[in-house]
């Protein structure tokens, strides 16, 4: 027998397991699709605090920070999990690993926001938030399955050192149970959060109640009975407000009668929601607190463009 021919009878006979680890699979539909889908829930999360903070939020203390860092690592973790070679097992994982964490992590912050408060800051039920905490769910789960697929690095030596390079169909199955678990459980608080939230009340005054002034900024405001500074909506007309929905969640409308105060100018009305309540109105503007003002002498709202219109202070001239 020749050197050719013992050489190709030893490459026909050579274990077929051997033979698939020699060639390096092709990266499958399936890795691809996952880290697309992840990558792209990831940004458009990113997407959603951005624009929640650009419209308000960066001016609540902390909150405003995290939000913003939320932002940054919303759209660097999206563009890693895209960006990181499949054919870089460990990075590609570690990638994903570390976006379906910070999704998870995120939807905590909001659920805890909601519920008990958070920094101060107790979130309400909008449609931004509603979206966004979705589109998290959506990415733990996507980015957890993509970082525990099964796979082998291709040469690569058995053993926990090579972890997580390469994970085994049992321990894949083993943690994706835990992930899916974590998953569900993760829905269905979010759904309990969402269901459970409710607008805060409005600002409600007594009949009777007196406003009051304050100065802030060398700027004489008005403000309710609290002393929290009330604003005025572009958009109002005299006799109407604009500003329902996640908008009053955000900008609680001043509701009731009240009197002015002593040495208070300028002339107080009311105008009637849609759904029958009386709002005060100031010299003809429709009056709201707004959501991020904790105490008395802030102002955050003032000169603030959201909900489709500029908020600014309402100041006491006649």
């Amino acid at each position: 027998m020749t050197w050719r021919e013992t050489t190709r009878r030893a490459v026909l006979t050579r274990p077929r397991a051997a033979i698939e680890h020699a060639v390096p699979p092709a990266p499958g539909w399936r890795q691809l699709l996952l880290r697309v889908a992840g990558s792209g829930l990831l940004l458009a999360t990113g997407a959603i605090h951005l624009d929640l903070y650009l419209t308000g939020y960066r001016t609540i203390p902390t909150i405003g920070w995290l939000f913003l860092l939320q932002v940054i690592a919303a759209f660097a973790l999206g563009l890693a999990v895209l960006a990181i070679p499949g054919r870089l097992a460990v990075p590609c994982r570690l990638a994903a690993a570390a976006g379906a964490g910070f999704a998870l992590a995120t939807l905590g912050g909001y659920l805890l926001s909601v519920w008990i408060g958070l920094f101060g800051f107790k979130e309400v039920r909008t449609t931004a938030g509603i979206i966004a905490g979705v589109l998290e769910v959506a990415a733990f789960v996507v980015l957890a399955a993509l970082a525990l697929a099964p796979g082998r690095a291709p040469g690569a030596a058995t053993g926990p050192r090579r972890f997580p390079a390469q994970i085994t169909p049992a321990v894949a199955r083993s943690a994706g149970a835990t992930a899916t678990a974590l998953g569900v459980a993760a829905a269905v608080l979010f759904g309990v959060a969402v269901a459970g939230a409710t607008a805060p009340a409005p600002a409600a005054m007594s009949t009777g109640t007196v406003l009051k002034t304050t100065t802030i900024g060398g700027t004489r405001v008005l403000t309710n009975n609290k002393g929290l500074t009330l604003y005025s909506f572009a958009p109002d007309t005299p006799t109407t407000s604009k500003c329902y929905g996640s908008c009053a969640a955000y900008w609680p409308p001043v509701i009731g009668t009240a009197s002015a105060g002593a040495g208070l100018p300028g002339k107080i009305g009311t105008i009637r929601r849609t759904n029958g309540s009386l709002q005060l109105t100031y010299n003809g503007h429709p009056l709201y607190t707004y959501i991020g003002d904790s105490a008395p002498g802030q102002n955050r709202g003032n000169n603030l463009n959201l909900n489709g219109g500029l908020w600014h202070e309402v100041t006491a001239s006649p």
